[in-house]
């Protein structure tokens, strides 16, 4: 199969204290080696701390906060999962407004584990064909989801996984989908390719 080429995109990674580091370390290494340019989000600027399976993992420099970006000036989201992590985004007003962006422009998002649970707080989930870390599965089908037990589901530019073990699909699917661009039909409305 043919690489597919993300030259030319932007992709914000937008973490929180917690972060799962598998699920950061390798989608952010499949977008550059795809040839995105990956900025890291978070809340607070400096460095961002990774949790690492059952203790905290390594630090990461920070790129930028999330109350001085816009979705507008990215092509893809990534949400990796992590308890803390999405806990923290999804009642942070910057974070939800941020991913809404996201959401509202039909780029594409990608969310694993519990990732998915900032989707919730950006009304992104109704209707959506999505699966997620199992102790969140009953909070996105009470949003709204058809949540699907796979390794990795796809929705109309939302590309979302279960665990770590499933990260090459993962990473393989997020980048086919930010490759491909925003999607037609999200949501309300129609949304013209950009």
């Amino acid at each position: 199969m043919e690489k597919q080429s993300l030259q030319n995109k932007k992709v914000a990674v937008l973490v929180a204290n917690g972060f799962e580091e598998s699920e950061f370390t390798e989608p952010v290494k499949a977008l550059k080696n795809a040839g995105a340019a990956v900025t890291v989000v978070s809340l607070k600027p400096g460095k961002v701390k990774a949790w690492a399976e059952k203790d905290w993992g390594g630090e990461y420099e920070v790129n930028d906060t999330v109350d001085k970006v816009s979705s507008e000036s990215f092509d893809a989201l990534v949400l990796p999962g992590g308890v803390m992590n999405p806990d923290l985004l999804r009642v942070n007003d910057d974070a939800v407004r941020f991913v809404k962006g996201f959401v509202e422009e039909a780029k594409p998002i990608a969310a694993i584990c519990h990732g998915p649970w900032t989707l919730i707080e950006a009304g992104a989930v109704n209707g959506r064909k999505m699966t997620s870390y199992p102790s969140i599965k009953t909070d996105l089908i009470n949003a709204g989801a058809d949540w699907q037990d796979k390794e990795v589901v796809t929705d109309n530019g939302i590309v979302t996984s279960r665990s770590p073990k499933d990260l090459p699909a993962f990473c393989a699917k997020m980048v086919e989908e930010i490759a491909e661009g925003q999607h037609l039909t999200r949501n309300r409305g129609v949304h013209q390719l950009g």
